[in-house]
């Protein structure tokens, strides 16, 4: 049955991968997905704080009406071998891979002339490599099958930056032309490849800007809206990025932000 008004909407029954899912963002997303219907398989590299999210959406799920499986694959997305692995024992174990959202993603503030150079390369790795990684091997099983939707987590600093974040911006901004150059090569193979870009959200990783009340409201006063988001609010944009209605829809960064691009 479908879980949407709209059949446009409706992806019941599909499997979907949300990396980087055991927290956070990628948590907020699997339940959104897990809401609509779809077998979703939540992936991390720390196997009991990634079985301790399963068993939280398992237990939302129960007795409610539509939501579909939730299981639990662990493998790190910065390392291939371990990427070609864990997609294949996806695609073995629960079944063709329908959705992918590539969230992993790590943040470090602080002066771009004292930035650690181990640093910058765990940054590229985690943000960027893993997306590559994980996208190339899910993408190289979707081709033969002739469809399917990959949404990339980029975010607001794919575009814009402040003092502090540089490299966070610049694997951002690669995530952001990793997305548009997947689309020029698998789309004419029926594969849809968008981003979500996320603005200031309230996370477990951002509980320290939150917490700082100076900070806080230069972001109410940056953002349209006049708030942080809230997790929640990005289950919109990822539900139509991966259903039928975005089918036309290939190559975007949908900014969900409050409206802070859009003003100076």
């Amino acid at each position: 049955m479908p879980t949407t008004a709209h059949p446009l909407f409706d992806i019941s029954g599909t499997t979907a991968l949300v990396t980087g899912s055991s927290r956070g963002i990628g948590l907020a997303l699997a339940t959104g997905l897990l809401e609509a219907g779809c077998t979703v398989v939540l992936n991390a590299r720390d196997p009991q704080r990634l079985d301790a999210a399963r068993e939280q959406l398992a237990a939302g799920a129960a007795g409610q009406q539509g939501p579909g499986r939730v299981l639990a694959v662990p493998f790190d997305g910065t390392d291939a071998d371990a990427v070609r692995a864990g997609v294949a024992r996806v695609e073995e174990e629960v079944g063709p891979i329908g959705i992918l959202v590539n969230n992993t993603g790590m943040q470090h503030r602080q002066p771009f002339l004292e930035f650690p150079d181990e640093t910058w390369h765990q940054l590229l790795a985690t943000n960027l490599s893993s997306a590559f990684f994980v996208g190339r091997e899910v993408a190289r099983r979707m081709v033969p099958r002739g469809r399917g939707k990959i949404i990339n987590v980029a975010s607001l600093q794919s575009e814009v930056t402040r003092p502090g974040i540089t490299p966070y911006a610049a694997t951002k901004g690669g995530l952001k032309m990793l997305t548009k150059g997947m689309c020029a090569e698998l789309a004419p193979s029926g594969i849809c490849v968008n981003a979500i870009g996320p603005g200031y959200f309230d996370t477990e990783l951002t509980a320290a800007l939150v917490a700082d009340e100076e900070f806080s409201a230069w972001v109410r006063g940056r953002t349209p809206a006049g708030r942080w988001g809230d997790v929640r609010d990005l289950v919109g944009a990822l539900l139509f990025l991966s259903s039928p209605a975005s089918d036309f829809v290939n190559g975007q960064v949908l900014y969900v932000d409050g409206g802070m691009t859009c003003v100076l």
